[in-house]
């Protein structure tokens, strides 16, 4: 008997979680996780930077059905990650929701909302992967087959030894 389950994830997590799925996610587009983004863009990346203020571009991207949960010690976390000319800021709000600012040198308002819908999606990705993973082997079930489509569609093939 074959089940296929399709996951749509709804985000609720604490933010040492979301941070996992994040690094996870960016690694493999080719973002460097970095605490000072001025120490990780080289010279010549900040030189272009101040040339080219002026071409400076800005988005806002919200992670819809996303709850970052608060604790005690953690209040108003960020994470930054850079690619090039690309920097990327994962926050989570007052409302705990968890927000993408990024900016960029060189590129259109249209290209800068591209690439930031495709890192939320990936940490998405990844935040589900991580989730599902962790509860079937929670549930005795056995990991039988992982495949990733060109798409970067993931497919999990499990079985219950229950």
């Amino acid at each position: 008997m074959s089940v296929v389950i399709i996951v749509a994830p709804i985000v609720v997590t604490s933010w040492p979680m979301i941070t996992v799925a994040i690094t996870a996610a960016v690694s493999t587009m080719g973002y460097a996780v970095t605490a000072d983004v001025q120490q990780a863009i080289t010279g010549e990346c900040i030189e272009f930077q101040e040339e080219r203020a002026e071409h400076r571009v800005k988005e806002e991207i919200v992670l819809e059905n996303s709850e970052i949960l608060a604790d005690a010690r953690n209040r108003g976390e960020t994470m930054t990650v850079v690619n090039g000319n690309i920097k990327a800021t994962f926050h989570r709000d007052i409302r705990g929701t968890l927000r993408l600012s990024i900016e960029a040198v060189g590129f259109s308002k249209a290209e800068i909302r591209k690439i930031g819908d495709e890192l939320i999606g990936r940490v998405t990705q990844q935040y589900a992967y991580n989730r599902l993973i962790t509860e079937a082997k929670e549930r005795g079930m056995e990991i039988v087959e992982e495949t990733v489509e060109e798409d970067n569609t993931v497919k999990i093939r499990v079985r219950n030894n229950g």
